[in-house]
Protein backbone atom coordinates (compact mmCIF):
# COMPACT_ATOMS: atom_id res chain seq x y z
CA UNK A 1 0.00 0.00 0.00
CA UNK A 2 1.34 3.27 -0.70
CA UNK A 3 2.11 5.65 1.84
CA UNK A 4 -0.13 9.08 1.37
CA UNK A 5 0.08 12.10 2.66
CA UNK A 6 -2.46 15.27 2.60
CA UNK A 7 -1.05 18.99 1.06
CA UNK A 8 -2.45 21.84 1.39
CA UNK A 9 -1.30 24.57 -0.78
CA UNK A 10 -1.24 28.08 -0.31
CA UNK A 11 -4.51 28.34 2.10
CA UNK A 12 -3.17 30.28 4.40
CA UNK A 13 -3.18 33.78 2.80
CA UNK A 14 -4.79 37.04 3.35
CA UNK A 15 -6.15 37.46 -0.45
CA UNK A 16 -4.99 40.74 -1.44
CA UNK A 17 -3.25 39.77 -4.13
CA UNK A 18 -5.01 41.56 -7.83
CA UNK A 19 -6.97 38.06 -8.84
CA UNK A 20 -8.12 37.30 -5.16
CA UNK A 21 -11.35 38.59 -5.46
CA UNK A 22 -11.65 35.89 -8.57
CA UNK A 23 -10.93 33.65 -6.48
CA UNK A 24 -13.04 34.02 -3.06
CA UNK A 25 -16.34 32.29 -4.12
CA UNK A 26 -14.12 29.28 -5.40
CA UNK A 27 -12.20 29.10 -2.24
CA UNK A 28 -15.17 29.55 0.12
CA UNK A 29 -16.66 26.24 -2.04
CA UNK A 30 -13.28 24.28 -1.46
CA UNK A 31 -12.51 25.28 2.26
CA UNK A 32 -14.77 22.96 3.92
CA UNK A 33 -13.80 19.84 1.97
CA UNK A 34 -10.37 20.78 2.76
CA UNK A 35 -11.27 20.94 6.01
CA UNK A 36 -13.11 17.73 6.48
CA UNK A 37 -10.15 16.08 4.77
CA UNK A 38 -7.38 17.53 7.04
CA UNK A 39 -9.62 16.08 10.18
CA UNK A 40 -9.71 12.80 8.70
CA UNK A 41 -5.64 12.77 7.60
CA UNK A 42 -5.62 13.37 11.32
CA UNK A 43 -7.86 10.64 12.72
CA UNK A 44 -6.09 7.91 10.02
CA UNK A 45 -2.72 9.17 10.74
CA UNK A 46 -1.87 10.38 7.41
CA UNK A 47 0.43 13.54 7.34
CA UNK A 48 -0.84 16.61 6.88
CA UNK A 49 1.75 18.97 5.53
CA UNK A 50 0.68 23.19 4.57
CA UNK A 51 2.80 24.21 1.96
CA UNK A 52 2.55 27.94 1.67
CA UNK A 53 3.84 31.32 -0.25
CA UNK A 54 6.10 33.53 1.95
CA UNK A 55 4.70 36.24 -0.03
CA UNK A 56 7.97 37.50 -0.41
CA UNK A 57 8.83 37.34 3.57
CA UNK A 58 12.02 35.80 3.85
CA UNK A 59 11.69 35.69 7.56
CA UNK A 60 8.27 34.26 7.46
CA UNK A 61 7.18 31.04 9.29
CA UNK A 62 3.78 29.57 9.77
CA UNK A 63 3.06 32.22 13.01
CA UNK A 64 4.08 35.25 10.99
CA UNK A 65 2.20 33.83 7.65
CA UNK A 66 -0.97 32.89 9.44
CA UNK A 67 -1.19 36.31 11.39
CA UNK A 68 -1.17 37.96 8.20
CA UNK A 69 -3.51 35.84 6.74
CA UNK A 70 -6.01 36.18 9.85
CA UNK A 71 -5.98 39.81 9.50
CA UNK A 72 -6.08 40.11 5.92
CA UNK A 73 -9.41 40.15 3.61
CA UNK A 74 -11.16 36.84 4.06
CA UNK A 75 -10.03 35.85 8.03
CA UNK A 76 -13.67 32.95 7.22
CA UNK A 77 -11.56 31.22 5.18
CA UNK A 78 -8.51 31.01 6.82
CA UNK A 79 -9.34 30.02 10.32
CA UNK A 80 -10.99 26.78 9.82
CA UNK A 81 -7.59 25.85 7.89
CA UNK A 82 -5.43 27.19 10.70
CA UNK A 83 -2.14 24.70 11.06
CA UNK A 84 -1.99 22.92 14.55
CA UNK A 85 0.87 23.02 16.05
CA UNK A 86 2.42 19.70 15.48
CA UNK A 87 1.31 19.98 11.61
CA UNK A 88 4.26 20.31 9.38
CA UNK A 89 4.78 23.56 7.75
CA UNK A 90 6.95 24.13 4.65
CA UNK A 91 7.38 27.92 3.54
CA UNK A 92 7.68 28.25 -0.53
CA UNK A 93 8.41 31.42 -2.89
CA UNK A 94 7.63 30.27 -6.49
CA UNK A 95 4.20 28.26 -7.78
CA UNK A 96 5.36 24.72 -7.13
CA UNK A 97 5.52 22.80 -3.80
CA UNK A 98 8.67 21.56 -4.71
CA UNK A 99 10.86 24.43 -5.88
CA UNK A 100 13.62 24.80 -3.77
CA UNK A 101 12.08 23.41 -0.52
CA UNK A 102 12.42 20.85 0.88
CA UNK A 103 9.46 18.65 0.86
CA UNK A 104 10.92 16.12 -0.95
CA UNK A 105 13.24 15.27 1.74
CA UNK A 106 10.45 15.40 3.76
CA UNK A 107 8.31 13.01 2.14
CA UNK A 108 11.49 10.90 1.91
CA UNK A 109 11.25 10.45 5.62
CA UNK A 110 7.57 10.11 5.52
CA UNK A 111 8.12 7.53 2.86
CA UNK A 112 5.10 9.30 0.90
CA UNK A 113 4.53 7.73 -2.44
CA UNK A 114 0.87 9.25 -2.94
CA UNK A 115 -0.20 12.70 -2.57
CA UNK A 116 -3.53 14.19 -2.38
CA UNK A 117 -2.88 17.97 -2.97
CA UNK A 118 -5.47 20.58 -2.15
CA UNK A 119 -5.54 24.03 -1.89
CA UNK A 120 -5.22 27.15 -4.88
CA UNK A 121 -5.22 27.70 -7.52
CA UNK A 122 -6.16 25.05 -9.17
CA UNK A 123 -4.38 26.72 -12.80
CA UNK A 124 -1.54 27.69 -10.91
CA UNK A 125 0.24 26.38 -8.04
CA UNK A 126 -1.86 22.96 -8.05
CA UNK A 127 -0.74 22.65 -11.65
CA UNK A 128 2.61 23.25 -10.82
CA UNK A 129 2.98 21.22 -7.92
CA UNK A 130 1.32 18.23 -9.35
CA UNK A 131 3.22 17.92 -12.68
CA UNK A 132 6.31 18.17 -10.53
CA UNK A 133 4.67 15.41 -8.24
CA UNK A 134 4.48 13.00 -11.11
CA UNK A 135 7.57 13.51 -12.73
CA UNK A 136 9.36 11.91 -9.44
CA UNK A 137 6.99 9.65 -9.27
CA UNK A 138 4.32 9.95 -7.05
CA UNK A 139 0.83 9.60 -7.76
CA UNK A 140 -1.17 12.41 -7.14
CA UNK A 141 -4.73 12.66 -6.24
CA UNK A 142 -6.48 15.72 -6.79
CA UNK A 143 -10.38 16.33 -4.89
CA UNK A 144 -11.84 18.59 -7.44
CA UNK A 145 -13.59 19.94 -4.48
CA UNK A 146 -10.89 21.00 -2.32
CA UNK A 147 -8.75 22.75 -4.76
CA UNK A 148 -9.92 26.79 -6.03
CA UNK A 149 -9.38 28.30 -9.07
CA UNK A 150 -9.67 31.87 -10.35
CA UNK A 151 -10.77 30.70 -14.18
CA UNK A 152 -13.33 28.06 -14.12
CA UNK A 153 -12.24 27.05 -18.01
CA UNK A 154 -8.81 27.10 -17.00
CA UNK A 155 -9.17 25.28 -13.79
CA UNK A 156 -11.19 22.27 -15.38
CA UNK A 157 -8.84 22.17 -17.90
CA UNK A 158 -5.58 21.89 -15.50
CA UNK A 159 -7.69 19.32 -13.97
CA UNK A 160 -8.21 17.38 -17.38
CA UNK A 161 -4.12 18.07 -18.74
CA UNK A 162 -3.58 16.38 -14.78
CA UNK A 163 -5.46 13.32 -15.65
CA UNK A 164 -4.59 12.87 -18.71
CA UNK A 165 -0.91 13.94 -18.93
CA UNK A 166 0.12 12.77 -15.63
CA UNK A 167 -2.01 10.01 -14.46
CA UNK A 168 -4.04 11.72 -11.72
CA UNK A 169 -6.87 10.53 -9.70
CA UNK A 170 -8.96 13.37 -10.13
CA UNK A 171 -12.45 12.56 -7.86
CA UNK A 172 -14.50 13.43 -5.07
CA UNK A 173 -12.90 14.61 -1.41
CA UNK A 174 -16.20 12.88 0.30
CA UNK A 175 -15.38 9.91 -1.81
CA UNK A 176 -11.25 9.59 -1.09
CA UNK A 177 -9.56 6.97 0.86
CA UNK A 178 -6.68 8.59 1.86
CA UNK A 179 -5.09 5.36 2.98
CA UNK A 180 -5.80 3.94 -0.19
CA UNK A 181 -3.57 3.23 -3.08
Amino acid sequence: MANTALIVIDMITPYDYPDADQLLSSAEAAVPAIERLIERASADDVPVIYVNDNFGSWTSNRDSIYQVAIEGKAPQLVEPLRPAEETMFVVKARHSIFFQTPLEYLLGQLKATRLVLTGQVTEQCVLYSALDAHIRHHDVVIPKDAVAHIHEELAEAALKMMELNMGANICAADGLELRAE
